[in-house]
């Protein structure tokens, strides 16, 4: 009998605890405030923003500027906003909130059919103003009318169609809106287009003036670092109350996605406070607290949605049902914290590998700083640093294999150490290189800084290890690897190398000049993506300031521009004129300055005057190669190696026309005479000695 009952009891619990977990795996409650508006519509659990299109209909592309197209013309729109507007303004205390949110999405499509243009999340004083009929993940064009300022808008865009007329970096991106579509930052992101379920967190402190945005697969934890970063100021934006929601569109006819979004939180707050709570919940919008949740269960509310109109069921056998589902989840979450605490006696020597690994990285003022390693992890993953371990030596330090067993494959880049005064000297590189590696260097064309050590006389600085080597080592000893350097992989690695110095010109909160690129600091991964490495000779300069200090040029002979020898002042276009040798290097196969002293791009100039500029391209490449394609990537290299600075393009503009998205200026019939001048105001220019400014050829990891 006893036994009985026992059963009895645990199949009631069981059944209970399933009917409890059904009953909220397929909520009701979102749709009770949420407002749709176009093609938006709603199924049990998720807001769907579009809907699939017939794409083989061809539409003529919008004009440049942006108008406003027939309707007919246009793609359809689907947006969808929390029904009430939340404070974002204080009016006592004249404080702006902060705010935090995130919700998992979907962007999927057909194989017959190029992905729409996207959604953006979205914040804004009106739902009303906004057309149905633009396009452009239904963001309003910047040229519109402005009636009383009402179109003021902040969005984060997931952008999956490129715009070449909105200047977007690539046709998969998450950028940041202000009022115009028009992004004020942005980055390349493919994760959203692979129609799989993503989760987004985006976060607003407005005592740092920052928005963060990370992306990640869903029903997995929001990732360290995030994938996007900038400084704005939205007290300028915000009005009191704020519509907060999503807004999509299909891309004029040509593309056809479905933008679905679900568990969906949004909180704001105001001071240093941060959410209380960031488990991801079924669309839930509170303000401050739990107890303001403005979508609760307990809440009994309806609103018009587009022409439905959603009610509250009767709740009363949903109470019993709640009761004793708690009972019953009660009774088994009891049962399984007393097996969970005997497992976790067993595993805990685990859990504190775990917890260690979790610690070597942490939050300093918003920025990812690798963790302090001791020396005595350093020698162990570098057997005492030994001689076999080496993979290159330099100037100022050597660099040896290893793994570590919080940070893997690692490589443990050793400044010398011998004596005082060359451990004094190479303090300046390794401090060069570490301030500027955790400065603001997330990006994933660069080497990415795992951890460091300053103990004894030791100065390391550890990387993550990149298994292919450097790019000089393949390319040049003719190892068996150079058949995997295909014109597809070489035209990539240029296209990541670019990507990497737009990104340390453009993109980072300070103006980083590598003033040392070359082959032998490319390194390339598993998969043969390049990653731009040792920062031991960077420059950085405050963005606006025009003060260039002139030293002793630094770098390696055949990379470095001829007004950077004569003045000794690094620019921009200093490391423009590196990318361009690097491009010739890539693709000729040849040396910066072979062994009877030629310059390559002397070569190369021959080559173009004489109209035979493809017979540069290397004999010994793997495969074919589009002959146009090559004559396009070597006038490239010129134009950037150009002897007039002036003359040569931003390392954005080269990166274009190395995608081919914009066309290559024609180049002179003869190679330029050079001319040498001045390439910042002369007031501005300091020398840090008396010397006279000359190269020094460097070698940089090159042992094998």
């Amino acid at each position: 009998m006893y036994h009985s009952s026992v059963k009895l009891i645990w199949a009631l619990s069981i059944f209970f605890f399933f009917f409890f977990a059904l009953s909220f795996s397929n909520p009701i409650f979102p749709s009770t405030n949420i407002t749709l508006f176009g093609d938006a519509s709603l199924n049990s659990s998720s807001v769907i923003l579009t809907k699939q299109k017939n794409c083989t209909t061809s539409y003529p592309p919008p004009p440049q500027p942006l108008l406003q197209l027939p309707a007919a013309t246009l793609s359809t729109v689907g947006r969808a906003f929390y029904a009430n507007p939340l404070r974002f303004l204080d009016p006592k205390s004249n404080a702006t909130a902060s705010f935090y949110s995130s919700f998992t999405f979907t962007i999927t499509n057909t194989d017959s059919c190029p992905f729409g243009d996207g959604f953006a999340f979205l914040i804004t004083p009106t739902t009303t103003y906004f057309s149905l009929e633009d396009g452009y993940m239904g963001l309003p064009p910047e040229n519109e009318a402005s009636p009383s300022g009402q179109d003021s808008y902040f969005a984060v865009e997931f952008d999956t169609n490129f715009h070449p007329y909105l200047e977007n970096i690539r046709g998969s991106h998450i950028g940041i809106d202000v009022n115009s579509v028009h992004s004020l930052a942005s980055v390349d992101v493919d994760l959203i287009k692979n129609g799989k379920e993503m989760t987004a967190w985006v976060e607003y402190r407005d005592s740092e003036k920052k928005i963060k945005v990370w992306v990640w697969y869903a029903k997995q934890n929001r990732p360290l670092d995030p994938i996007l970063v900038t400084r704005i100021d939205l007290s300028k934006q915000f009005k009191e109350f704020m519509y907060v929601g999503f807004t999509a569109s299909n891309g004029g006819g040509k593309g056809s996605s479905i933008h679905t979004v679900d568990k969906w939180r949004f909180k704001t707050f105001f001071g240093n406070r941060p959410p209380s709570n960031t488990t991801l919940m079924d669309i839930v919008v509170s303000q401050g607290g739990e107890e303001d949740c403005l979508l609760c269960p307990h809440r009994n509310t309806a609103v018009e949605i587009g022409s439905y109109y959603y009610h509250r069921p009767n709740t009363t056998i949903l109470n019993l049902v709640l009761i004793f589902g708690g009972f019953a989840a009660a009774a088994i979450l009891t049962a399984a914290v007393i097996v969970g605490f005997c497992v976790c006696l067993t595993k805990r020597r685990r859990l504190r590998r775990a917890q260690r690994e979790r610690e070597m990285r942490r939050f300093r003022g918003g920025r990812m700083v690798p963790h302090m390693l001791s020396l005595n992890e350093i020698k162990s993953a570098t057997n005492g640093f030994n001689e076999d371990k080496i993979i290159g030596e330099g100037a100022s330090a050597v660099v040896y294999e290893g793994a570590i067993p919080s940070c893997g494959s690692v490589a443990v880049k050793r400044f010398n150490h011998e004596n005082n005064y060359e451990s004094s000297i190479s303090q300046i590189p390794f401090n060069t290189e570490f301030a500027t590696m955790v400065g603001c260097l997330r990006h994933r064309n660069l080497v990415q800084l795992q951890g460091w050590c300053c103990e004894k006389n030791e100065l390391i600085l550890v990387f993550e290890r990149m298994p292919n080597g450097s790019l000089d080592k393949i390319l040049h000893n003719r190892t068996n690897l150079t058949k995997f350097l295909t014109w597809e992989r070489r035209l990539n690695i240029l296209r990541g190398v670019a990507s990497a110095l737009i990104h340390l010109h453009e993109e980072c909160e300070n103006q980083i000049i590598h003033r040392d690129v070359k082959t032998c600091n490319i390194l390339l991964d598993s998969e043969f993506n390049a990653k731009l490495g040792d920062f031991g000779l960077a420059e950085v300069y405050r963005r606006g300031s025009t003060t260039r200090y002139a030293t002793v040029p630094a770098g390696t002979m055949g990379y470095l521009a001829p007004e950077y020898v004569f003045s000794g002042v690094p620019t921009v276009k200093t490391d423009v004129y590196s990318f361009g040798v690097v491009v010739l290097e890539v693709a000729t196969g040849r040396r910066p300055v072979d062994e009877s002293r030629a310059a390559i791009t002397d070569y190369v100039w021959d080559l173009w005057e004489k109209g035979v500029i493809c017979e540069a391209a290397d004999a010994n490449m793997i495969g074919g190669f589009e002959r146009k394609e090559m004559e396009g990537v070597l006038m490239v290299g010129l134009l950037c190696a150009h002897p007039d600075c002036g003359r040569r393009p931003t390392m954005m503009e080269a990166a274009r026309m190395l995608r081919g998205e914009s066309p290559v200026p024609v180049l002179p019939a003869k190679k330029p005479t050079m001319r040498i001048q001045s390439v910042v105001p002369v007031e501005s220019v300091s020398f840090d000695d008396e010397t006279t400014p000359w190269s020094t050829p460097k070698t940089h990891f090159s042992r094998r």
